[in-house]
């Protein structure tokens, strides 16, 4: 099979059921057939449409798998399937052809070509080898069969959920985007929204009795309008990507003006937002104008030097220029490169951009004429068949907005930088003037030079400027003859002198630039750690108020960090870290109506970009703790709601049936129509009792039940014996039910006595076996027994039944859960929900664990009435 040539697949793509794709799939059949390819029909889904079905006609049909093979070509797949099943409606899909694809036989068949329809379906369970029909297909490509196959844009992964929140119809059946993509041809079915009602309406899609309801829902207009621009859109995705394929495999450069691309270049200087609009402008973008539609591609670059120096760059303006390119429906992009101009148009030619977006220079005329031509007039050279525009702003030519001016070095070193540029020479000099003998010109020059760069580091440039100019003053007077003199007789020295000025202030500014970028390394280092342990933390969950507080305090090394709903006044705190009285130093606004107050020392303006990250995640933190509150506040009101729909749902049978059994007891009784005899009347008075008194014990429960979960049950506990309440409990079930089995009495009486309410505690008891009983197979008994454990007994009621998971055993002690019980006459389902609060109400506890061999154990622990010796 290795050497065997993949087979080709065509995809059928519509936007909506009815569109023409079983018929357009099943022409291309019979054109192919005409022209001799062997052509065998492996699946096709008519949904009993004439015109569809008749396409079949002198097409090779295989029989569906599972069907009288006998059929043979006279069998036509999927003609029986009932009208409009294809088409959704107000419920989710799941249909099923009346027969799966025959993988196997299609196989052996080997034909030139096969036509399986509905790309997106799942095969029925045990139907084939694979799960899913683009599986089959797949391996019918690899056995080199070309494939046709039709699929909706409703059934692609990716489009999914928009499908779904656009017509409220879920999607059961799915297709992965990258099976489609590797399609080698995808034809779009288009039929334009009115066209495709009216097919439906004259009943040319769905049977008539359907056709009102679909119109009504899924096929309406604007679900329609969107779906075929989903299809569009999808389709022209496609295309582009297969252009560029074609380009990047062709090596093609140029630029293929069949989409309008257009890149606009962002510097983050103030001017950004209008190039951006002006580019969208250009492009007819409908976003624009606020509309949505199709329209060329707006694409915004920054270029970011390699080094991390971008003059008049600001990261604030960035963000706001990305937020507006992306409300605008365009793109994000950074790149990094040394030659800005480059960069840009490297970037427009492999995103095949046909317009390039720039803003006329901020230099001014000096500046231009020291400097050469700009990044505008470079890449205009640079640009080729792609249009540039040299947009006009408010800020051209006026010269950058240089950043405000920040001291990078302490002050004690601002001016200790100066001192030491006079007094660093002046003390070499004397010592140098001592070692005239050993030392030359040469290594005197040297020396001074070392101290130049000693006193960049110290000070930068300017103080390593006043440094060169003091050692080659001293260099002249005291080592270049004629000595004593600042005039130089020999011009060599005069050259000598000169290139070491320009050396010594060279050597200076790029011994002060290296540490400016050190220094802006180091703190962008530290911004970095930050936000990772912030993110750190924040991860691993602590994302309390309190701690991001204190986290923001100790970052920031203020005195405190306080949460405040209002300036200045500060009242009607949230929360606060640290203390200290002084004056608020930065208020910083968290979008929540709250402000981050952070009182202290003053914060340098560096530090402002990272304090924001801080009062955003503390928004966050307070939003979550806002969001958990009223989460908290309406949790108790949805508990009553689900209790009430519950109680209403399960005393219209269980307090109906016991009043009607009693009600029809005696009307018959009061009757003088029919003469009863004793043991007639007898029977008649015992249902009567028998449904009082169940109705009794139903409405005392709920009335208990009530109790307990408003807190108004009052306890009368004592020490009770466990013989005192079991002999009750006992009495108190059906005679009919399952036998009990109850330890020992004398095993009894040694247990210690409970700290309980004797006539709850039989309640309880009396629930747990009856559940039991209930649940126990025929002949085999609940046993009941009890030990001591420490300072607590133990009551187990031990069932042999089915017995319950671990995972939904909670569930029993919920009001109105009967699990396992599909009888609503076993009743409320209150039964072991009352026995829990009861137990817990007596500082008890009740917990269900399994029987050994099957079933359930109900364990009843309560406190000992006095300490085991």
């Amino acid at each position: 099979m290795s050497d065997v040539r993949p087979g080709k697949l065509k995809v059928y793509l519509g936007s909506a059921p009815g569109v023409g794709k079983t018929y357009r799939m099943l022409d291309e059949a019979r054109r192919r057939a005409a022209r001799g390819t062997d052509v065998v029909v492996g699946l096709a889904t008519c949904h009993g449409r004439p015109h569809t079905e008749a396409m079949l006609e002198g097409l090779e049909i295989l029989a569906p798998a599972g069907s009288d093979r006998r059929a043979g070509s006279d069998r036509r797949a999927g003609a029986g399937r009932p009208a409009g099943s294809e088409g959704p409606g107000r419920r989710p899909e799941h249909h099923r052809a009346p027969g799966e694809l025959d993988l196997a036989a299609l196989l052996a068949r080997r034909p030139g070509l096969a036509v399986v329809d509905e790309l997106a379906h799942g095969n029925a369970p045990g139907a084939g080898r694979n799960p899913k029909r683009w599986q089959d297909i797949e391996e019918l490509l690899a056995a080199g069969i070309d494939v046709l196959t039709a699929l909706d844009i409703r059934h692609l992964e990716s489009l999914n959920d928009v499908v779904e929140k656009i017509t409220h119809v879920p999607v059961g059946e799915t297709v992965p985007d990258r099976v489609v993509r590797r399609a080698d041809q995808i034809e779009l079915v288009d039929m334009p929204p009115e066209a495709l009602r009216r097919r439906m309406a004259h009943g040319n899609i769905h049977a008539p009795e359907d056709v009102d309801a679909a119109l009504a829902h899924y096929f309406r207009l604007g679900n329609l309008t969107a779906l075929r621009e989903l299809a569009l859109r999808w389709v022209a995705g496609h295309v582009d990507e297969r252009l560029q394929r074609y380009r990047s495999e062709h090596g093609i450069d140029g630029v293929w003006e069949a989409r309008e691309r257009v890149v606009v270049a962002l510097t983050g200087g103030p001017e950004g937002e209008t190039l951006i609009r002006r580019a969208a402008r250009i492009g007819f973008l409908p976003r624009a104008l606020g509309s949505p539609g199709a329209g060329g591609d707006l694409l915004a670059v920054h270029v970011a030097r390699s080094d991390g120096l971008a003059a008049g760059a600001s990261h604030a303006a960035l963000v706001r220029q990305r937020r507006l390119v992306e409300s605008l429906g365009g793109s994000y992009h950074s790149v990094v490169g040394d030659h800005v101009p480059t960069a840009l148009v490297e970037f427009a030619r492999a995103e095949n951009a046909t317009q390039l977006v720039l803003g006329t220079s901020r230099r001014g005329r000096l500046e231009r004429f020291l400097t050469g031509s700009g990044i505008g007039e470079t890449v205009v050279a640079l640009s080729g068949d792609i249009d540039v525009h040299m947009v006009t702003h408010e800020r051209a030519g006026r010269g950058r907005l240089l950043p405000s001016r920040r001291r990078t070095l302490p002050f004690s070193r601002l001016v200790a930088g100066p001192v030491a540029g006079l007094a660093l020479p002046v003390l070499l000099t004397l010592a140098l003037d001592r070692l005239r003998g050993p030392l030359n010109l040469t290594s005197e020059a040297l020396l001074f030079l070392l101290a130049v760069v000693g006193v960049a580091c110290i000070g930068g440039v300017t103080s390593a400027v006043i440094a060169s100019v003091t050692a080659s003053l001293l260099l002249n007077y005291w080592f270049m003859p004629p000595v004593g003199h600042f005039t130089l007789g020999d011009p060599n020295s005069m050259v000598a002198l000169g290139v070491f000025a320009v050396v010594a202030a060279t050597v200076a500014a790029v011994v002060d630039r290296s540490l400016r970028l050190s220094r802006r390394s180091a703190r962008a280092t530290a911004e970095a750690e930050t936000m990772s342990s912030l993110a750190g933390s924040i991860v691993r969950g602590d994302h309390a108020i309190p701690a991001l507080l204190e986290r923001t305090r100790e970052t920031f090394g203020m005195d405190s960090v306080e949460l405040v709903d209002r300036l200045p006044d500060g009242e009607g705190d949230k929360g606060s870290a640290g203390s200290g009285d002084g004056r608020a130093s930065v208020a910083v606004p968290i979008g929540t109506g709250s402000f981050l107050v952070l009182r202290g020392r003053p914060l340098p303006s560096s530090a402002r970009r990272v304090l924001a990250a801080f009062a955003a995640h503390v928004g966050a933190a307070v939003e979550r703790a806002r969001l958990a509150e009223a989460a908290a506040e309406v949790e108790p009101v949805k508990a009553a709601d689900r209790m009430r729909t519950a109680l209403l749902r399960a005393v219209g049978h269980d307090l109906r049936t016991p009043l009607a059994a009693g009600w029809a007891a005696v009307a018959s009784l009061r009757s003088r129509d029919v003469e009863f005899s004793d043991e007639d009347r007898d029977a008649l008075l015992a249902t009567a009792d028998e449904s009082l008194a169940k109705l009794d014990r139903l409405v005392e429960n709920l009335l208990d039940l009530s109790r307990l979960q408003a807190g108004a049950l009052h306890l009368r506990v004592r020490a009770t014996a466990l013989e005192e309440v079991l002999a009750p409990a006992l009495d108190s079930l059906p005679q009919d039910g399952a036998d009990i089995e109850v330890q020992d009495l004398d095993d009894l009486a040694r247990i210690p006595d409970v700290l309980a309410d004797p006539p709850l505690l039989e309640r309880v008891i009396a629930n747990l076996m009856g559940n039991a009983a209930r649940h126990s197979p025929p002949h085999e008994p609940v046993l009941v027994c009890a030990s001591a454990l420490d300072d607590r007994v133990e009551l187990r009621v031990v069932d042999r039944g089915p017995g319950l998971p671990a995972v939904g055993r909670e569930r029993l002690f919920e009001p109105f859960q009967r699990l396992g019980d599909t009888d609503n006459a076993t009743g409320l389902g209150l039964g072991l929900a009352l026995s829990r609060g009861l137990t817990e109400a007596m500082d008890g506890t009740l917990t269900p664990e399994d029987t050994p061999g099957g079933g359930l154990t109900m364990v009843l622990s309560l406190p000992c009435a006095r300490p085991v010796p």
